[in-house]
């Protein structure tokens, strides 16, 4: 029984005319995204990353060379606020691992890029996240590991339609 198990059976208890099946799902994939998450940002702190530069660096990574995003796309690609990318592009560029360029296609324009240090910065650290990631999931049998996926990822789909 996990604490999710302990919250439920209260409810079912105090509220029996309530079907709380959807608590303790969505309760489970809070907890399990808080204790993911605690891991994950252990990795990033480890090179002097949070979550959110950490995400814009992946994001120039894996858009494949020259790892150059404008910050529109960029925006898109990370769905965050462009105040907050701004403040994120100036960190980064402050720590040398981004740089800004004109756009080569509209010069009232930039581009953000990936340094020679911010690539292997991000080479080295998505390196450790996955590691990081594949050992949350390591007590989970292969079986297990593809229906979690299957149904995270209807749950999610469904999720994103309304």
């Amino acid at each position: 029984m996990d604490h999710v198990d302990f919250i439920t059976r209260q409810w079912e208890k105090e509220r029996p005319d309530l079907d709380v099946t959807a608590m303790g799902i969505i309760g489970r994939v809070a907890r399990l995204y808080l204790t993911y998450q605690k891991e994950m940002h252990k990795t990033f702190a480890k090179h002097g990353l949070n979550a959110a530069k950490f995400d814009v660096l992946a994001t120039l990574r894996r858009a494949g060379d020259p790892y150059t995003l404008s910050p529109g796309v960029l925006l898109e690609r990370t769905m965050v606020a462009s105040g907050t990318m701004t403040n994120r592009i100036d960190r980064l560029e402050s720590d040398g691992l981004v740089k800004r360029s004109v756009n080569p296609a509209d010069s009232r324009s930039f581009l953000v890029g990936l340094t020679d240090s911010g690539f292997a910065l991000i080479d080295k650290v998505v390196t450790e996240h996955v590691q990081t990631q594949t050992s949350l999931i390591a007590d989970l049998d292969v079986a297990d590991v593809e229906t979690f996926r299957a149904l995270l990822g209807k749950a999610l789909v469904a999720a994103e339609l309304e």
